[in-house]
Order: C-alpha cells, then structure tokens, then sequence
C-alpha cells in the first residue's frame, strides 16, 4: 500500500558522504560473487555480445519495514546488499513446500497442491514478494495469486491449454503474429515468480532455468525483418525482464536496426515481484533503445510498496511511458473499491491504467475468474468517479485467436427522432441532436 499522502521516495541505504562524488554518487560497488546463470550456454552465445563486467553496480532501495522485516526473520544471514540484488532474489525464488511453510502457515488446501501438483505452473516467489504475503490469511490476495491450491485440478468447461489460440498464429518459434501491424515476441519461458493465472502456464517455466535458444531469437528476429507491415514488436514470454542486461541490450539493438519497427514495448511484472532489478544500469540502457514502452502486469493496491513504487519512478523518469495490465480476479480484485485504490495508486507513481483482462480460460482457473458483468460493474463505478487517465479498457481475449474485444457498460440507450439518447455516469439520460444521422426509432 502506498503511506499516506503518497509514495515513500527511494533513497540509498549508505551515507551519501562517503560515497565518492560524480555520476556513480548513491551507487555501490559489490564484486560480482554470484553465479551468471543468467548467462547463455557455451554453445548459444549471443553473437557480437559484450562479456559480463567482473562487478555489477547496485542501487538499492528504501525498503519497507514489512520487508525489512521478513528479510531479518527468514533471511537473518543476507545483508542488504544481497537483498536488493536481483540475482539473488531470482535465485533463491521459493519452489518447496518446505521452505514456503517455514514463513507462512500454509492450510491444508495448499500443502496438498504444492506436493502433489497436478498442473504445469511451477511454484516460484521471489523473497521480496513473499515478504509482502499474508503468513495467516489464505484468503489473502497476493498469497492466493502464487501460492497453487487443489481447485487447479478442477478444469470446468471452456478451459483450454491455449485459450487464446496463440499456437495457431505462430509462423516461427516465438512469433505470435495476430494483428495485421504487430507482433508478440516470446523471448524466454522464464518468470522470476509465477502468477496461478497464467495465460501461458502451458509452456513457461519448465525447465526451471534461464535457458535461451538463440537459434530461435535469430528465426524470429528475421521473420520481423521479412515483414514490413511489422511496425510493432511486444517483447513477452516468460518475462524479458529476467534476461541479463547485455542479452537484453543485443535484443533491443537487433530490433532497432529494422527499419520498420517503430515501436517496442516489453511486458513486465518485474517491477512488482522483484523490483531490485530496475537497476540505474538497467534503465540507462533502455534509455537508448527509444521509442520504448512498457506494460506492467499489475494485480492488488498492496503490490504499491515504496520499492515498487521507486522503480517505476525510476523507469518513468528515464522517459519510458508505463501503462498498467490488471487480470480481473474473483475475491483478488473484483470490487470498485479495491480497484479504485490500485489505478489512483498507480497514477500517482505515473504508471497509467490500460487493460482490465477478463481472466482467460486456461484449466484449473475456474475459482479464479468472474462473471463478465463484474469489469462492467466496475467500469462503471469508475467512469464519472474519477478522471479518465484511471479507467482501463475492459477486454475480453477472445478464446481461439480472435483478439481483445473491449467491453463497455450501455451508456448509449439508442436513437429517438435522429436523437441519440445516452445514460451518464449517474444513470441519468441525455438528448443529443445527431443531425447527421438517419432517423431511428429507440431500440
């Protein structure tokens, strides 16, 4: 949740004397004692890819004192300094049951699905995200967001392993080409925490390792070359995010060179569950790689914590224009209340609400998903409630490939005498004299 009177600015964590003056001030310099799985395997290597530094630059954050907290309980041994690594964060993700049940009191209903998981989602929580899960609610709306339970099992009419029929629009390895002017680029299978929802549960985070097959990057990469009409690239998976930044940087380059592709955004949920990789090395590499959006996968007003909040300060501050993706959860998220406070949260971290996603019909996600007339109920207690710039567009993604379809509450009753009669946030009617129009009757 973001304190009152707005979000906690980011701050080092060191005595800014001491640290020398110049560019690297606030900066601290750690030797890189971490293994670089990140790292391709010796027979894949980028070609023209700049060798990994011996040390890595950390910019930490102000940390909450939930965090800090969680941090000095379950992690008594990890300074600082590791904490706000991303690596470490990535590589010690939360997989075991016996880990998870050592910070919270798991029910019965979650032990059972951790040990003896029926879907292909494997588990995975950063320690930063689990600091923020409630160790006694399972009930809670972050915990039930990552943490499986036995309902998975249940697979309802209409779930499909890909409801969105993304394999059908695939004419290479990692190409998703659905719209006539843009492209979904698949770039890794990997997440740095899984969400239970996942579209892609299917496909991603099987391996679980940072595996990345070049062969395909370069297939994909020539497709969009072949392609003129592509003038749009969504970078996705996985999460591009969790690449290093001189795999990503190679990406962003190769892309760039496409005299065609005008445009590239990557969809992200990094700076939620792991916000200690929006690096200040990081972000300077973006900058270059401009024009560059970014869409962030947002769920709960309780992801707006002081760091999530710095980074996207961070990321927006380098001029890279953010907009929010919301999945519409039963019990999570599915009230004008709650999704009130998350979109006024996210604006003033200026990151702009852009889709509310009806939940895909991927099996097992039947307990998650909500009848459509809840996003329309809320976009309605939105819409006249508050400024414009906070109202998503509610989608639906069509099942078998037919594309976002938004959907809006009937504000336009019909026609009256070449009048067409509106109803307004207050469910009020109004006349307006569509002189153009031909003459209809009400319908």
């Amino acid at each position: 949740m973001l304190p009152e009177g707005g979000w906690m600015e980011n701050e080092t964590l060191f005595n800014e004397d001491a640290e020398p003056p110049g560019p690297s001030a606030g900066l601290v310099v750690v030797p890189n004692k971490t293994t670089n799985f990140f790292s391709l395997t010796t027979n894949n290597h980028l070609p023209s890819l700049a060798k990994s530094k011996p040390e890595r630059l950390y910019f930490p954050f102000k940390d909450s004192p939930r965090s800090r907290a969680f941090r000095k309980k379950h992690y008594p041994d990890i300074s600082r300094i590791e904490w706000f690594d991303w690596r470490w964060q990535f590589q010690n993700a939360i997989r075991h049951v016996q880990t998870l049940d050592a910070m919270v009191h798991l029910s019965d209903n979650e032990r059972q699905a951790m040990m003896h998981p029926s879907g292909d989602l494997p588990v995975a929580i950063t320690p930063y995200y689990a600091s923020l899960i409630s160790p006694e609610d399972p009930s809670s709306p972050l915990r039930r967001c990552v943490i499986p339970v036995v309902d998975e099992c249940l697979h309802t009419k209409g779930e499909e392993e890909d409801p969105l029929g993304e394999d059908a629009d695939s004419p290479v390895p990692g190409i998703v080409h659905r719209y006539p002017d843009r492209v979904l680029f698949l770039v890794t299978d990997i997440c740095s925490t899984y969400c239970r929802y996942c579209t892609r549960s299917r496909i991603f985070g099987r391996q679980h390792q940072c595996f990345i097959d070049t062969a395909k990057w370069e297939k994909a990469l020539d497709y969009i070359a072949s392609n003129p009409n592509v003038r749009d690239v969504l970078l996705s998976g996985g999460d591009p995010l969790t690449l290093s930044d001189d795999r990503l940087e190679w990406l962003l380059s190769r892309l760039k060179e496409i005299p065609h592709v005008e445009l590239v955004r990557i969809g992200t949920k990094v700076p939620v569950v792991m916000p200690q990789r929006i690096t200040p090395a990081l972000v300077s590499m973006l900058k270059k790689c401009h024009p560059l959006w970014m869409s962030i996968h947002v769920t709960h007003p309780d992801e707006l914590t002081p760091e999530m909040s710095a980074a996207c300060i961070r990321l927006a501050d380098a001029g890279i224009p953010l907009g929010s993706q919301t999945v519409l959860l039963a019990g999570i998220n599915d009230s004008v209340s709650t999704m009130t406070r998350l979109v006024h949260g996210l604006l003033q971290i200026r990151v702009r609400p852009y889709y509310l996603y009806q939940c895909d019909p991927i099996p097992g996600s039947s307990h998650f998903r909500t009848p459509i007339s809840k996003g329309l109920e809320i976009i309605q207690g939105l819409r006249g409630h508050t400024t414009g710039y906070a109202v998503p567009t509610f989608v639906v993604d069509a099942p078998g490939g037919g594309g976002k379809i938004p959907l809006l509450p009937e504000y336009a009753i019909g026609w009256d005498k070449g009048d067409l009669m509106m109803r307004n946030y207050e469910g009020n009617i109004f006349r307006y004299p569509d002189n153009h129009a031909e003459s209809k009757d009400i319908h």
